[in-house]
């Protein structure tokens, strides 16, 4: 992400500097429109679809006393409520650039490529870790991890609880919100291709399996993705602090094959074998089922390539890391001798002054003779 480098001078109104510098402000007002909206009878019907999550289903519970469950499907009103969450982020995102990056970033005085990369880790650090504790926590209420055939069991899984799904409509407005941030943060013609990439992965994936209603899948893999990607950024922050501390990429890159290895083998296992020999066949768009073989070896072929792409990234990254330790080491190893032959010649030279000098025996003999 560039640098916002702040002036004196106004721009003019509505250009494109002045967009930049008060962008915040101009999403905050359209958020609050929306807002106002629910004060109204007449606009607030039209409101509720952007704020409040939509396609609720009341499902009475059976026992000693019944018990109404609210729960939610997804529909086409959902992207109305994804827009105003996308505001949401981008206003968070300038809330957590101005008042905890920037004032770090005047302090450490760092260059324009770390000053870069530490709003980027910086920003995507406060993410992963509220996604990675939020997803957490909706695993351990719904009972995901402890009896993992519920992956699959039931299938098509058309109903989530409130939290799944909210959860779902935040982290897809936050990935869109990552898209008018590279205008907002004057990202650097290089680095668009790179961001656009993983920008494009997470929409692709997590809004697949929304719609295809592997939110469950998804939600573990999640939970695993994230807490991986927190510490690599962690890492990093921590790096820019102190460029000898480096025990957390060592810690990142074991975890980092590890989560691969546990993608795949949770995706096999769900739709390879689960939904395979789940009961529930066919492809049913009314009741949200896609349980076919096309579909699932798009799904599985999806991910593999995913996870592979992935992976040579990273042995790129860990051999361009080890390339540069091992050209710092080469330098200082030359370093050395180069130092201590200067020192010898340095004492041969006084050593000669003192055995051929004017001042020597030798030199007294020849000056007689």
């Amino acid at each position: 992400m560039g640098i916002r480098k702040k002036t004196n001078k106004n721009p003019p109104v509505l250009s494109h500097e002045f967009v930049i510098q008060n962008h915040a402000d101009i999403v905050s007002c359209v958020a609050m429109v929306f807002l106002l909206g629910l004060m109204f009878e007449v606009t607030s019907k039209f409101a509720v679809l952007f704020i409040t999550v939509q396609y609720n289903v009341t499902i009475s519970t059976n026992g000693p006393e019944e018990t109404a469950v609210n729960h939610f499907h997804h529909g086409i009103k959902d992207l109305a409520t994804i827009f105003f969450y996308m505001l949401v982020a981008i206003i968070m995102h300038a809330i957590i650039q101005e008042y905890m990056l920037d004032k770090i970033n005047r302090k450490k005085h760092f260059s324009k490529t770390k000053h870069s990369k530490f709003n980027e880790s910086g920003q995507l650090s406060a993410f992963y870790l509220f996604s990675f504790g939020w997803g957490a926590s909706i695993l351990l209420s719904e009972n995901f991890l402890s009896n993992p055939v519920t992956l699959w069991e039931g299938y098509p899984h058309t109903l989530m609880p409130f939290q799944m799904k909210f959860y779902y409509i935040c982290q897809l407005g936050y990935w869109l919100h990552a898209l008018p941030e590279l205008y907002f943060q004057k990202t650097k013609k290089e680095d668009i291709p790179r961001q656009l990439v993983y920008i494009f992965l997470y929409l692709v994936h997590i809004a697949g399996a929304y719609i295809l209603n592997l939110n469950r899948l998804c939600l573990v893999l999640l939970v695993l993705h994230y807490f991986v990607e927190l510490l690599f950024h962690v890492s990093r922050l921590v790096y820019f602090s102190n460029e000898n501390r480096q025990m957390g990429f060592t810690i990142w890159a074991v975890l980092f094959v590890l989560g691969r290895l546990l993608t795949l083998s949770l995706s096999v296992l769900t739709v390879g074998f689960g939904l395979a020999t789940a009961e529930n066949q066919g492809f049913d768009l009314a009741a949200g089922n896609f349980n076919v073989l096309f579909v699932r070896i798009t799904v599985l072929a999806a991910i593999c390539l995913t996870q592979a792409f992935m992976m040579w990234k990273f042995i790129n990254f860990q051999l361009r890391r080890w390339r540069e330790h091992a050209e710092v080491q080469t330098l200082k190893k030359k370093q050395i001798p180069s130092k201590g032959k200067s020192k010898k010649d340095k004492a041969n030279g006084v050593n000669g002054v003192n055995s051929h000098g004017a001042d020597s025996p030798r030199a007294r003999k020849e000056k007689s003779s």
